[in-house]
């Protein structure tokens, strides 16, 4: 039975269903639990929460409070509450790099921790916690329609450790972006998003020992690895009726190509799904531009070049077209030099042209030393400046180049 009580009668051994509050706002990444120790009872009480919703059949009962109803009564203040979470309190509202940057962070933590959860959990055995999912999903797609860039660019910075976890985070919120480049309507980007959260959801049935292989796979290992497509399918089957269908559609085919190339199924064109081709494009975005155990990520903007390159038989030119226009032919991030010999990094895309992003121009070639950062929107009018190439990170010693673009200690909070 589900019961809505206050704070005070909360005790120890109940089975928490619903905290009343924003996902983002109260001090726990799981959605339900049981409440068995007395740090989270305590974390729990000196929080801004006021009441939860308890479920007596897996948990203890409440003792002296006023929260019996009827059945029905039950049943119909359950779903109301249940129905109005996901548009309770989301924010649209546009807000600038700067203003998103600060709440991006929050999210990639928040949303680390829960993908830890739920990858843990798939490991063992166990169903995946749809609702937390859509939660964390519902987080980025807001985040992301206040300002397009700005998860997206933060997600992309995450160490070797993370980046099983990080990658769906990562995946999700480009995928939520294309989505919306592509005109997708607003449920079809939030199932975008949920199909990014969960392609690789298969790796959790993957032997460790090869997943966090720090060296190049060999054949048989990576044999090994191309099995995760379908174990991420298994997985998901379990709680497919809570799900998207082009969640499962994701998961087994963003290793397709358009030339058949691809695995596991070798489909060929139009055989693969709108969802399918995002997925691929995504996926391959994040992981050439990610930290691994076994190599460094590649610039941003030398990503975008390289995937350029590889796009004739590997994705579908529409869907990558409007990927490259989602993120700017040089990226949040990229290294440049510009035509007067300075050097700066992407902070940000202009609205005149994607060749004349917004820049922060920090270091001069000519005196061989840094200079004062300076901002510079190089679609402006009365701006002179032009790019003139990509630089390479690696070739240069500017270890703070993360937290130049970004602002935030360390590049990301």
């Amino acid at each position: 039975m589900l019961k809505k009580i206050k704070l005070e009668y909360v005790v120890e051994g109940m089975y928490i269903r619903e905290l009343c509050s924003s996902w983002m706002e109260h001090p726990f990444w799981r959605t339900r639990f049981l409440l068995d120790d007395a740090k989270d009872l305590a974390t729990l009480r000196e929080s801004s929460i006021r009441e939860v919703w308890i479920d007596t059949t897996r948990g203890r009962d409440v003792e002296g409070a006023e929260a019996a109803m009827t059945p029905a009564e039950r049943d119909a203040e359950v779903q109301a509450s249940l129905q109005s979470v996901p548009d309770a309190g989301r924010d649209w509202e546009p807000a600038s790099m700067r203003e998103e940057l600060d709440r991006a962070a929050t999210i990639c933590r928040k949303s680390r921790q829960a993908m830890t959860s739920i990858f843990g959990e798939a490991r063992m055995g166990r169903a995946v916690d749809t609702e937390l999912a859509r939660k964390v999903v519902e987080e980025i797609t807001d985040s992301v329609a206040r300002n397009s860039r700005a998860l997206v660019s933060l997600a992309r910075l995450k160490n070797a450790d993370d980046y099983t976890y990080m990658h769906s985070v990562a995946v999700c919120a480009l995928m939520v972006a294309l989505g919306r480049e592509l005109g997708l309507e607003d449920d079809a980007v939030l199932a975008a998003g949920e199909a990014g959260l969960m392609h690789d959801i298969g790796k959790a049935a993957m032997p460790l020992e090869v997943l966090n292989k720090p060296g190049k796979l060999t054949p048989e290992e990576f044999a090994v690895m191309k099995r995760h497509p379908a174990e991420g399918r298994r997985i998901l089957q379990a709680a497919e009726e809570d799900l998207y269908p082009v969640t499962l559609d994701v998961c087994l085919h963003h290793h397709e190509k358009m030339d058949g190339s691809g695995y596991p199924e070798g489909l060929v064109g139009d055989q693969i799904t709108l969802y399918a081709k995002m997925g691929a494009v995504c996926d391959v975005y994040d992981a050439i531009t990610s930290n691994r155990p076994y190599k460094a990520g590649w610039d941003p903007g030398d990503s975008i070049r390289k995937m350029a390159e590889w796009a004739q038989g590997h994705f579908d030119p529409t869907v990558f077209q409007a990927f490259v226009k989602s993120l700017g032919i040089y990226p949040v991030g990229s290294l440049v030099r510009l035509e007067s010999g300075r050097i700066g990094v992407v902070v940000d895309q202009s609205a005149g042209s994607l060749l004349k992003p917004v820049v922060k121009i920090f270091y001069s070639t000519s005196s061989g030393c840094r200079i004062p950062p300076k901002v510079v929107d190089l679609s402006a009018t009365h701006v002179q400046e032009a790019i003139a190439g990509r630089e390479d990170p690696t070739a240069w010693p500017f270890p703070d180049l993360d937290e130049l673009w970004s602002g935030l200690p360390g590049g990301n909070g």
